[in-house]
């Protein structure tokens, strides 16, 4: 790349083509300029062909002298190269990345995202399209955005890293009956979308939140993080205050433990629809403002969006509002917080009630079914008492009572609703997590994307 102070000018390939992008005061132009296949010309790249590969790649590959790194594809090949970037600065730094109290070195290494895939949350949230030209220039030119990541522990265990949502419940659900259909593509996800909601399942939990500063920022405030947005700049003087400028920050180790997480937790507990933690607005071009319409790239904070136990016209207009201007937050059983740290867990005997009130209704059914089918000699003495048919049908309805109070958790009943559980999964950046008993906390401006947020004329 050679830069001055009129001029940008450099070369990139898109898929198979290589393009020469030259930018000259208000002058700029994009030509084609060879059909060489990039395998013979272009060194510094990597194909990927399973699953955490590029992941694995950068955290053993030199990048000495790299600015950044560079993804075509969606939001799990930046999600790979996300832990690649931080697991190798960390392991530099010697920080520990299980230690869910320690404050995590900011990474120096650009990611850059080419979109490629079926949602591309995280580009168009940053960018405010998900276009690969667009995102190829603000690449070009060196455009610099921080963001905020939420880390996932169980335990003294990092289990993932996160930007644009961490869901339990409906979110976390979808994707795991998703899981079951991949051979119909991206389709799968509308199909398994409706046969979550038709079961209308709720589950119980404990949520611990430690809230941010209200004086700041709020997710009902109805702004918009736009490009030079003030909330995010002033956060960095707050986020690290003992440096003077950001060549110092990514240069020098910060320190070991964050104060971040000093002051008074809330609980919250019921039952609830679904739970969903989002760093970003996690907007898409499904839902143009996203889960959280005024939550911030870099604040150093997330939205907690936690939507109760309610009928399935109600949770419909939650989840329909998602898609057009109303605020999906002005609802009786929705309630939202900013917030910079969030622990989750089961109340205590909340999964063995629900066990047993599963195994207390399938030892009625067994009891009437018995009744039901005892020796044709007892049902003709019950005949000659007179109760016979009047008898035998009370107990085929008492039976039919049970059997519906027990298995009628769905509100229509669906291929994936036949059997009820009494905990569901988390879903984190379309991941299924292996634990149900999560902390998570976030890391304010630990990576920087070549972007520059949204602007106004993208609205």
């Amino acid at each position: 790349m050679e830069m001055d102070s009129l001029r940008v000018e450099s070369s990139l390939w898109i898929g198979n083509k290589r393009y020469r992008a030259f930018l000259s005061g208000w002058y700029f132009s994009w030509t084609e300029i060879d059909k060489t296949n990039r395998d013979t010309s272009l060194d510094n790249k990597h194909v990927t062909e399973r699953t955490n590969q590029a992941r694995d790649y950068i955290l053993k590959k030199d990048v000495t002298g790299f600015d950044g790194v560079i993804c075509v594809g969606g939001d799990g090949m930046f999600s790979e190269l996300l832990h690649g970037v931080i697991g190798r600065t960390q392991k530099e730094a010697g920080i520990s990345e299980h230690e869910p109290t320690v404050m995590l070195q900011p990474c120096d290494l650009h990611i850059g995202i080419i979109p490629g895939g079926s949602t591309d949350c995280v580009c168009f949230t940053t960018i405010g399209i998900n276009d690969p030209v667009t995102s190829t220039l603000h690449i070009i030119i060196g455009d610099s955005q921080p963001l905020d990541v939420c880390s996932v522990h169980y335990q003294s265990t990092l289990v993932r890293y996160s930007v644009s949502m961490v869901g339990y419940g409906f979110y976390g659900d979808v994707l795991a009956e998703s899981e079951r259909h991949r051979w119909m593509g991206p389709l799968r996800y509308d199909y398994s979308g409706c046969m979550v909601y038709l079961c209308n399942r709720s589950y119980p939990g404990l949520v611990q939140y430690l809230p941010a500063d209200s004086h700041i920022s709020s997710p009902r405030d109805n702004t918009r993080c736009l490009s030079g947005c003030r909330v995010c700049s002033e956060s960095k003087e707050r986020l690290f205050p003992h440096f003077e400028s950001s060549s110092s920050l990514y240069s020098t180790n910060v320190s070991q433990y964050s104060s971040e997480l000093e002051g008074e937790w809330v609980t919250v507990e019921g039952r609830f629809k679904c739970i969903s933690l989002a760093c970003i607005s996690s907007s898409c071009p499904r839902s143009p403002k996203g889960l959280s319409p005024s939550a911030h790239l870099a604040d150093g904070t997330a939205d907690l969006i936690l939507v109760r136990e309610t009928n399935p016209l109600g949770f419909l207009t939650y989840l329909h509002r998602h898609t057009n201007t109303q605020d999906q937050f002005d609802l009786p059983f929705v309630e939202v917080h900013r917030v910079k740290a969030v622990r989750f867990s089961l109340p205590p005997g909340g999964e063995e009630e629900e066990e047993e009130e599963e195994e207390e209704g399938d030892r009625e059914i067994q009891a009437s079914a018995e009744r039901v089918l005892e020796d044709p000699e007892k049902l003709s003495s019950s005949n000659a008492a007179g109760h016979s048919q009047q008898h035998l049908a009370g107990r085929k309805e008492r039976g039919n009572v049970t059997t519906s109070r027990v298995k009628r958790r769905g509100f229509v009943c669906g291929p994936c609703c036949t059997k009820p559980r009494s905990i569901s999964v988390w879903n984190c950046d379309g991941e299924i997590l292996p634990h149900t008993e999560i902390s998570c906390r976030v890391h304010g401006q630990l990576v920087r994307l070549f972007a520059r947020g949204i602007e106004d004329s993208t609205i």
